[in-house]
């Protein structure tokens, strides 16, 4: 039975191959690799998710202060673009080809893993983006910072779930990222919970008070945003895919950013 110490380590190496395949950030390389340490690390996808929305946030806040907030917006998207190489606009863009360029599950696979840009894609990349630099606009700075890591954090949380409660409709063996094609053990899923829960603490800092009622609006639009893609993905595929969970990420994410603006204006 591994001790405590070895267990920490082999926690620190998941959470370190969570952080390189999500993102571009430079990282240790990893002696003895193994295939399924990229499964086991999705637990730690949301702890990644606030690294990236805290990275973010802090391009957002000096922009913000430096200039306007819609430079703010602007730049703080850019950012986190360049930060996951845009790992999860691709997946969206691609769900949207692939989902709305054919009404048979195989066509939209086959769709799905063309490289090309199509209309359905284009017209679906633009409007995430444009909404996102717009939501996060209308939000004061010390709002955008809490939307910004949370929402990170959280839809990636979300997106996840996908992997506890559908199969994988693609095939196994061409997949991408093979252990990625496994399902999720719901106790990993827990443990990805608790993650977020030291994130709660930002609000107190940065706002002297709880949003208490822009987060639970955040939270009720990702989980029916990610219950309307688990049915779309499950009816149209016959369960996720890489690029659905992509696409789920942002719709989750828009979610959160729609709700903290729809109560920016009055008691959060």
């Amino acid at each position: 039975m591994p001790s405590l110490v070895q267990r920490l380590v082999h926690e620190a190496k998941l959470f370190s191959v969570a952080v390189q395949f999500l993102t571009r950030l430079p990282m240790p390389t990893l002696n003895n690799y193994q295939p399924l340490w990229l499964q086991q690390s999705a637990r730690y996808f949301p702890l990644t998710g606030l690294l990236l929305g805290s990275l973010t946030a802090l391009v957002f806040a000096a922009l913000f202060w430096l200039i306007n907030p819609w430079v703010a917006a602007i730049g703080s998207t850019a950012f986190s673009i360049r930060l996951t190489g845009a790992f999860h606009e691709d997946g969206l863009a691609d769900s949207c080809d692939g989902l709305g360029g054919s009404f048979t599950r195989e066509g939209a696979l086959t769709i799905m893993k063309d490289s090309r840009l199509g209309t359905y894609g284009t017209l679906g990349l633009v409007m995430a983006l444009a909404l996102k630099v717009s939501l996060l606009a209308s939000l004061s700075l010390p709002l955008a910072v809490v939307a910004l890591v949370l929402a990170q954090g959280f839809s990636r949380f979300f997106s996840i779930l996908l992997l506890s409660f559908l199969p994988y409709a693609g095939d196994v063996e061409h997949a991408k990222a093979k252990p990625m094609a496994q399902s999720l053990d719901k106790r990993q899923a827990a443990f990805a919970l608790l993650t977020l829960l030291p994130s709660f603490l930002l609000p107190w800092l940065l706002l002297n008070s709880f949003p208490t009622a822009s987060l639970l609006l955040a939270l009720l639009l990702m989980l029916l945003a990610t219950s309307y893609m688990a049915r779309l993905l499950n009816r149209r595929l016959g369960g996720y895919t890489g690029d659905g969970l992509g696409a789920t990420q942002q719709l989750t994410e828009l979610a959160a950013y729609l709700a903290f603006a729809i109560l920016a204006g009055g008691q959060f």
